[in-house]
C-alpha cells in the first residue's frame, strides 16, 4: 500500500521539525565534543602528510556515493507518496551498483596517485572502497527515517557509530598504525550507522524492480546527481590543486582549519538540510506559509550560528595550539579567514533544504555548478601566493555566492531580493561589532592564560551581539522565548504544544514585516542527501 504523506498537520509538522533540529544538534554536540578529544590525540601522533593523504583519498569517495545513489535518496524524501516495490527498487539499483562502484574504485586507485602524486594514497583509496558498499546499501533506510522525521532515531545511531569510531581510531593510533587510524575511523563509523539504520528503519526489500518506478526516480535523481557531482569534482579539485603547488603537508593544514570551521556549523546549524528538506516539503502546497517559514528559519540560522564563527574567527590562533597541539599553526590564519567565509553562506544551508524540499534540485545545480567553478579558479588563481591566499579566495567567492542566493531564492519564493537581504543586514552588524569587541579583548589580554582569554573573547562577542539583537532584532528574541520553553520537554521525550518557533508554523505578518525588520562545503555546498552515512567524525 502506498504511504500517504500530504495529511498531516501544520502543528505536527513544526513539532517534528522543532524536534529533529534538536536532536540532531545533540547528536553533533555529542560526537563534537567526544571528537574534540580524539583528534586532540590524533594531531599529536600523526603527522599533517598524514591527515593529507586521508583527505585527498576522501574527496574520491562522495563521487561513488553518488553514482550507487543516483538521487534517490533525495526523492524518497520528498515524494508525495511511497511503496514497497519503488523503494526495493532504488534498494537492489544502489546495492548493485554499490559493489560495482567499489571495485572500480580499487582499480583507479593509481591513477589518483599519479595526480595527487602520492603513493601512500593507493593503499588508503582501495581500503575506504568498503566505505561505498556501507553507504549504499543504507541508502533507502535511511532516506525512510528522515522521510519519516524519526530524527531521534539518526541522531542515536549517529552518536554511537561515531563515538565507537573515535575509540577504534585513537586504540589503532596508539598501536602505532598511523595513518590507518583515520581509514579505520571513516569504515568503522560509516559500517555502524549503517547496521543500526537498518535495525531503526524496520523495513525489508522484497526482490522485485520496476523500471517505470525506476525511470522516475532517475528524472528527478539526475538533477540531485548534478548538484552533488558538481560540489564533489570542486572539493577534490581543490584538493589537487592545494596538494600540487604547496604540498601534501598544506592539504593537511587546510584539512586542520575547514574541521574546525565544520565542527562550529556542525554543533549550530548541521541538522538544518535534513529536517528544513522534509519540512519545506510538506508545506509547498502554501506559498505564503512558505515564505514565512523560510524567513522565520533564516532569522533563526542567523541568530545560532554568527556568535559561534565570529568567536573562532577571533581566536583561531589561540583555539588551534590547544586542540591540535603544536605543529598546527599554519592553520590558524586559514581557519579564521573560512570561518568569515562560513559566515556569509550560513544560509546556504538552509536554502538547499529549500530547493530539494519543494523538488526543485535543477535551478540549485545551476548555481552550484556557477559557485564551485567559481571557487575552482579562485584556488588555482591563489595557491601560488600560498594557503592564506586561497583561503581569502574562498572568502571573495563567498560574498559572490550570498548575494546571489538572495536573487535565486527570491524568484522561488515570490518576493524580492531585498526581503532576503534584510536578515543579513542583522548578520553583518552582529558579525562587525561582535567581532571588533572579540579583537579588542584580544588585544588587552595578551600575557593571560590561552584559555581565559578564548573565555574573555567569547563574552565579548556574546555581549555584543546581544546587544545588536536588542538593537536591530527584537523579533528575535520573542521567536527564541517561543523556542527555549521546548527543549526541557523535547529533551525528556514530553509532548509540547505549537510553539511561534515552529519551521512550519503559519504567520502571514512575518513575509510581510520582514523586508523592513533587519533580523536575523567556506563557500561549498551542503553535504549531499544521505550524507549522515558518511561523515568521518
Amino acid at each position: 500500500m502506498p504511504e500517504q504523506t500530504g495529511t498531516q498537520q501544520p502543528d505536527s509538522i513544526g513539532r517534528q521539525a522543532a524536534s529533529g533540529v534538536l536532536w540532531l544538534i545533540v547528536q553533533k554536540w555529542a560526537i563534537r565534543i567526544t571528537g574534540f578529544v580524539t583528534i586532540a590525540v590524533l594531531t599529536r601522533f600523526l603527522s599533517p602528510e598524514d591527515f593529507g593523504t586521508v583527505a585527498a583519498a576522501s574527496t574520491m569517495l562522495p563521487f561513488f556515493y553518488l553514482l550507487a545513489d543516483l538521487g534517490f535518496a533525495a526523492y524518497i524524501v520528498q515524494a508525495d507518496t511511497t511503496d514497497r516495490r519503488m523503494l526495493s527498487t532504488g534498494f537492489w539499483f544502489s546495492t548493485v551498483a554499490g559493489l560495482l562502484l567499489a571495485g572500480a574504485l580499487i582499480l583507479c586507485a593509481p591513477l589518483v596517485g599519479l595526480v595527487f602524486r602520492s603513493e601512500q594514497i593507493v593503499p588508503v583509496m582501495q581500503v575506504l572502497s568498503l566505505a561505498v558498499v556501507f553507504t549504499a546499501t543504507a541508502s533507502v533506510p535511511m532516506a525512510l527515517l528522515r522521510r519519516g522525521m524519526r530524527f531521534r532515531a539518526i541522531a542515536a545511531q549517529g552518536s554511537v557509530a561515531a563515538v565507537v569510531a573515535q575509540v577504534v581510531a585513537v586504540g589503532m593510533t596508539l598501536a602505532g598504525l598511523g595513518v590507518w587510524a583515520l581509514v579505520g575511523q571513516i569504515l568503522v563509523s560509516l559500517f555502524l550507522t549503517a547496521v543500526l539504520a537498518w535495525v531503526a528503519a524496520r523495513w525489508r526489500p522484497a526482490f522485485a524492480f520496476s523500471y517505470a518506478e525506476f525511470r522516475v526516480m532517475a528524472r528527478f535523481g539526475s538533477q540531485v546527481l548534478g548538484v552533488e557531482f558538481v560540489a564533489m569534482f570542486r572539493a577534490w579539485a581543490e584538493a589537487a590543486i592545494i596538494s600540487t603547488v604547496l604540498g601534501m603537508a598544506a592539504l593537511g593544514y587546510l584539512n586542520i582549519a575547514q574541521r574546525l570551521v565544520q565542527i562550529v556549523q556542525d554543533l549550530t546549524g548541521a541538522a538544518l538540510v535534513p529536517v528544513s528538506t522534509v519540512a519545506f516539503a510538506k508545506i509547498r502546497g502554501s506559498s505564503e506559509r512558505l515564505r514565512s517559514a523560510y524567513l522565520k528559519a533564516l532569522r533563526m540560522t542567523y541568530a545560532v550560528m554568527s556568535p559561534p564563527l565570529t568567536l573562532l574567527a577571533v581566536a583561531a590562533p589561540l583555539v588551534i595550539p590547544i586542540v591540535f597541539g603544536d605543529g598546527w599553526e599554519q592553520s590558524a590564519r586559514v581557519a579564521q579567514v573560512l570561518a568569515l567565509a562560513g559566515l556569509l553562506v550560513v544560509g546556504a544551508t538552509l536554502d538547499h533544504g529549500l530547493f530539494y524540499g519543494l523538488g526543485r534540485p535543477g535551478r540549485w545545480f545551476l548555481y552550484a555548478l556557477f559557485i564551485d567553478a567559481c571557487t575552482v579558479a579562485a584556488t588555482a588563481l591563489t595557491a601560488q601566493w600560498g594557503l592564506e591566499a586561497a583561503a581569502y579566495g574562498f572568502l571573495a567567492v563567498a560574498v559572490l555566492a550570498t548575494v546571489s542566493r538572495w536573487f535565486l531564492v527570491a524568484r522561488l519564493l515570490q518576493t524580492s531580493p531585498r526581503t532576503l537581504a534584510g536578515p543579513f543586514g542583522f548578520l553583518a552588524a552582529a558579525t562587525i561589532c561582535g567581532g571588533g569587541a572579540g579583537w579588542l579583548v584580544l588585544a588587552l589580554t595578551d600575557g593571560l592564560a590561552p584559555l581565559v582569554r578564548i573565555l574573555l573573547i567569547g563574552v565579548a562577542v556574546l555581549l555584543a551581539y546581544l546587544v545588536i539583537v536588542r538593537l536591530l532584532a527584537r523579533q528575535l528574541v520573542s521567536e527564541l522565548r517561543a523556542y527555549l520553553p521546548r527543549l526541557p520537554a523535547k529533551l525528556g521525550g514530553q509532548k509540547s504544544g505549537p510553539a511561534a518557533s515552529d519551521l512550519a508554523a503559519s504567520d502571514p505578518a512575518a513575509s510581510a514585516s520582514s523586508a523592513s525588520t533587519p533580523a536575523a562545503s567556506v563557500p561549498s555546498m551542503p553535504a549531499p542527501a544521505g550524507s549522515e552515512l558518511k561523515e568521518p567524525s
